[in-house]
């Protein structure tokens, strides 16, 4: 499924409440954007049995008090042993999921600094990170040159 099918899915799956499918619409330009300097259409999410995706908190060894919450999205399947999660605990499972829609759920979870892609496989030591705050920060800036639809709230990134 390539980007433009992505984007057209997140639509067609979001609330039908009035708001959700235009806001998916109005913020699409940023998530195509951001999707396409990434090099595959889908990555494996480690995730629970009840689809919460697993999360990995990162401390700074220097500074112990900062700390960033991250989720791991693999490029491929096998990649995922190598990683940080019990891949062989029974309630944890891999599942790939289109790249558009990880960065518009990357929205929703507040508690998420941040996801790393990794995109050469075989490699989990090297990835690239979009920060939650960048993906805002990026909605919002196209919000403010673009028209909002009339139904939208004004404070939505």
């Amino acid at each position: 499924m390539n980007i433009d099918q992505q984007i057209q899915e997140l639509i067609d799956q979001a609330p039908q409440d009035g708001t959700t499918p235009d806001l998916v619409v109005a913020i699409a330009p940023v998530l195509k954007s951001l999707a396409s300097q990434l090099r595959h259409l889908q990555y494996y999410i480690v995730q629970t049995l009840d689809q919460s995706w697993a999360m990995t908190i990162l401390e700074n060894q220097a500074q112990p008090e900062l700390e960033k919450r991250v989720i791991y999205a693999f490029s491929e399947l096998k990649d995922v042993t190598a990683g940080p999660y019990p891949i062989k605990d029974p309630d944890m499972i891999a599942l790939p999921v289109p790249v558009t829609h990880i960065l518009f759920q990357m929205l929703a979870m507040e508690m998420i600094s941040s996801i790393i892609f990794f995109e050469v496989p075989g490699n989990v030591t090297t990835g690239i990170e979009i920060q939650r705050k960048q993906l805002t920060d990026l909605i919002e800036a196209h919000l403010t040159q673009a028209p909002l639809p009339s139904n939208l709230p004004p404070n939505i990134a």
